[in-house]
């Protein structure tokens, strides 16, 4: 019988996942023929969105003018194309970095502490350097792995509580309008320009989206001026929910999230904000745990009634004016604000409908089509009363999927442009300038 034609480009890569898988050697496990597949495979074959471009920042553009691309195109990170460099240079030189929202939030709180110690271009006593008096002083060091992380002095929630005037202060400021993401691409917050070239294979960038923490990476060819595609955590999973029904994927989807250690956090280390403490103080947990979002949970502290994820900052930075009724803005206060714009603007967004649950007897290919359906990074895990009890996140479905055999990177990460100059180990600068999603 001849057999079905794919669907999709996805489902044309789940056919010669399929196709490897039949052939791979018998004595393989299921985990290392899934890993022989994926090495076959190049990245040049993974698809483009359709009539899709790749959406570039320019060095000379404003924090505002970034922010607006960015929250325009609804995606979560660009690449910085260098103004200066010639018509003719290759990728390499025309690129200098990935600039994207966590990175944003970062540099913003980083510059107010510079601010208030004098250092820096702000005056004390302007909107920038007010909101390190607000958010609590805090200081970045490097552990002895090389990671970098955020310290913060204690500080109670009345540091985090703003009024609603103070974001429309701090868009209208010069300073916002007039610094240059170009200025500012070569410190480690954020995303060095990592880039797969076409002959790469799958493991790698699967391998780089899980483990490594990134979240995107551009597609080039050797030599070429351009990028090609750019590949990203959600276009990963929306490739697997296209893979639904080929033996090769149910064998692996039709495991529990359980069975495959998922979720992979112990509730009790579960990060979250209360829904009646200050916005800011989202922001700022994520900027201390490295993650990409967290729920807002009720005044009992069990159940979540919403997500904040660190793309939400563009709600403070484009839409000040939503919150200047408010003398201080909650989660909930934020979220109820940014949902009632949302709603006069007609835009879609995962922030209008209810959190997405699952439980830990649930079959992974349910989350990926989960995820995939209602575009969102995140999917929280309840027990049998409903009290939030875990997440998962897209890079958690990935990395379950695959694994980095012994020395397979080897000097791979030397290549990677461009390196800060107070940068000592590119290795460190990957996984800090990653947040989870």
């Amino acid at each position: 019988m001849e057999m079905e034609s794919p669907r999709s480009p996805e489902a044309e890569i789940g056919h010669r996942v399929e196709d490897l898988w039949e052939v791979a050697e018998p004595q393989l496990s299921p985990s290392e023929k899934l890993n022989s597949c994926f090495e076959d495979i190049a990245v040049a074959s993974f698809p483009r969105p359709l009539g899709s471009q790749v959406i570039e920042i320019p060095s000379n553009a404003s924090l505002a003018d970034t922010v607006e691309i960015l929250s325009k195109n609804k995606i979560l990170s660009a690449p910085i194309r260098n103004v200066d460099a010639p018509e003719d240079a290759s990728w390499i030189d025309k690129y200098i970095g990935i600039v994207e929202f966590a990175g944003i939030a970062m540099w913003l709180l980083y510059q107010s502490e510079a601010a208030a110690n004098g250092t820096a271009g702000s005056a004390v006593g302007s909107p920038v350097a007010n909101l390190v008096s607000r958010l609590g002083s805090f200081t970045f060091r490097r552990t002895s792995s090389g990671r970098v992380e955020t310290t913060t002095d204690p500080e109670s929630d009345e540091t985090t509580s703003v009024g609603g005037s103070f974001f429309e202060t701090l868009t209208s400021s010069e300073f916002y309008k007039n610094t240059k993401v170009g200025d500012i691409s070569g410190s480690f917050r954020w995303a060095p320009f990592l880039a797969l070239q076409t002959s790469d294979t799958f493991l790698t960038m699967l391998l780089l989206l899980s483990k490594y923490r990134m979240k995107s990476l551009p597609v080039v060819d050797i030599g070429g001026d351009k990028i090609e595609n750019i590949i990203t955590q959600s276009s990963v999973v929306h490739m697997l929910a296209e893979c639904v029904g080929l033996p090769w994927f149910e064998s692996w989807g039709t495991k529990k999230l359980s069975e495959l250690g998922l979720p992979l956090m112990k509730p009790c280390k579960l990060v979250k904000v209360n829904e009646d403490q200050p916005v800011l103080k989202a922001f700022q947990l994520m900027r201390e745990k490295g993650v990409g979002g967290l729920p807002v949970m009720d005044t009992s502290g069990t159940k979540a009634i919403g997500n904040i994820s660190i793309r939400d900052v563009q709600y403070l930075l484009t839409a000040p004016n939503i919150y200047k009724d408010y003398r201080t803005i909650t989660a909930k206060d934020f979220l109820t604000a940014v949902r009632q714009h949302l709603q006069e603007q007609h835009e879609a967004s995962p922030l209008l409908g209810s959190v997405i649950t699952c439980r830990r007897d649930d079959e992974v290919k349910d989350i990926i089509l989960k995820l995939d359906s209602e575009k969102i990074h995140r999917i929280y895990v309840i027990d049998d009363k409903g009290n939030t009890e875990g997440v998962i996140t897209l890079r958690d479905i990935i990395s379950k999927l695959v694994h980095e055999p012994r020395h397979y990177f080897g000097d791979f990460f030397d290549g990677v442009v461009p390196l800060p100059p107070n940068s000592t180990n590119i290795g460190s600068m990957v996984s800090s300038s990653a947040y989870q999603p």
